[in-house]
């Protein structure tokens, strides 16, 4: 091989291997070109103005908020629609009669009183009843009031009525008065010692209850025991009775401290819860150390149950209305109540004390059970 040809030879790889190289940095230097350019966009990248001026917590999907112990969890229960007409609530009056079950839980005042060597007032004979859950705070507030001033005249002349006997009353008072009606008894199936719930008092010296005098300690601290003077005389025009200090009518303590509080009389009390439904502003008072919530949930007369929101896990009643619903009473801060503590047979009821709630009263079951 001739020596022209061996450096034509060493000069075509000599370009080429600088061909390459030239290419070769070429290729370096355009990369390093976009990456510089890459680098230097990303840090001047700028923090939106959003995040900056809007306070926004960052979230953590692990973290959890812890319950709060005062809120209250509701259910549904189902309640007959028909039981509106019945429980401590119901209004009683000549425009909403009470329609009897038949069934009231009655007890006899003379034989309890006899059982329970109960001696600080009497009644007419053992005819006399009222429904169970009523005896026991009226014998506490009789009780109280005898403590207090060592008067032992009372009698308790009025109590349960069937339909027939108010029948007779009623007519009889028509008979006597010449009217087509009577302001002073009212007609049958109109009277609220029809459902049990209520009582009369007179005295055994003047055969007379006005609610002065001694008595007046009785009249002014009643709803201290759950009960109310049902017919007054600045009610009159409400109520459509005339005015009877001696008639008392069963409630319960929340609702019989509200009445008396706000001088409600109980039409009046009746129409105001309603302003107070489930799904909107509960009707919520204290008294003494307990707090009460009351709501009204209306009747689905159409149907056979009516679906009732409670509590859970915290003592409440529901009672009827007699008109047009159910009212639920909650105990705020208070556990459920057994449920056979309502029923509770009363003849092994120790003797009674002079206990000035309804708490106290059913205290005396619970240690019984």
């Amino acid at each position: 091989m001739s020596k022209k040809r061996i450096s034509k030879e060493k000069s075509i790889r000599h370009a080429k291997t600088t061909t390459e190289v030239i290419i070769s940095l070429v290729l370096l230097g355009t990369c390093g070109f976009f990456a510089k350019s890459a680098f230097t966009d990303v840090t001047k990248v700028e923090q939106s103005s959003f995040y900056d001026n809007k306070d926004i917590a960052s979230t953590d999907t692990t973290a959890t908020t812890p319950p709060d112990p005062n809120q209250i969890i509701y259910e549904t229960r189902l309640v007959e629609s028909k039981s509106k007409f019945y429980g401590d609530l119901i209004l009683i009056n000549r425009d909403h009669e009470y329609f009897s079950s038949h069934n009231e839980d009655l007890v006899s005042i003379y034989k309890m009183n006899l059982e329970n060597n109960c001696t600080c007032f009497t009644t007419v004979d053992e005819t006399y009843s009222i429904l169970k859950q009523v005896y026991v705070p009226m014998v506490n507030m009789i009780q109280d009031f005898y403590d207090q001033t060592n008067n032992d005249t009372l009698n308790i002349i009025g109590s349960y009525r069937t339909n027939d006997f108010q029948r007779q009353l009623y007519e009889n008072d028509l008979e006597n008065t010449g009217k087509d009606d009577s302001d002073r008894v009212a007609p049958p199936g109109c009277s609220e010692h029809e459902s049990g719930l209520a009582f009369d008092f007179s005295e055994t010296v003047n055969n007379d209850y006005d609610g002065t005098g001694d008595f007046k300690i009785i009249n002014d601290n009643c709803y201290k025991y759950g009960f109310i003077v049902r017919y007054t005389k600045d009610k009159e025009s409400i109520t459509k009775f005339r005015d009877e200090p001696w008639h008392f009518r069963y409630v319960g303590i929340p609702h019989a401290y509200y009445m008396h509080s706000k001088n409600l009389c109980l039409e009046e009390y009746i129409d105001l819860i309603r302003e107070h439904p489930y799904d909107g502003e509960h009707l919520e008072f204290s008294y003494d150390t307990s707090e009460y919530e009351v709501y009204f949930v209306p009747s689905d007369d159409g149907a056979e149950n009516t679906s009732v929101p409670v509590p859970n896990g915290v003592r409440y009643d529901i009672s009827g209305n007699n008109v047009d619903g159910f009212i639920v009473t909650v105990y705020k801060g208070q556990k459920p109540l057994v449920d056979e503590v309502p029923t509770k047979s009363f003849e092994e009821a120790p003797e009674l004390t002079s206990a000035s709630e309804e708490e106290e009263a059913q205290e005396i079951y619970e240690e019984n059970e």
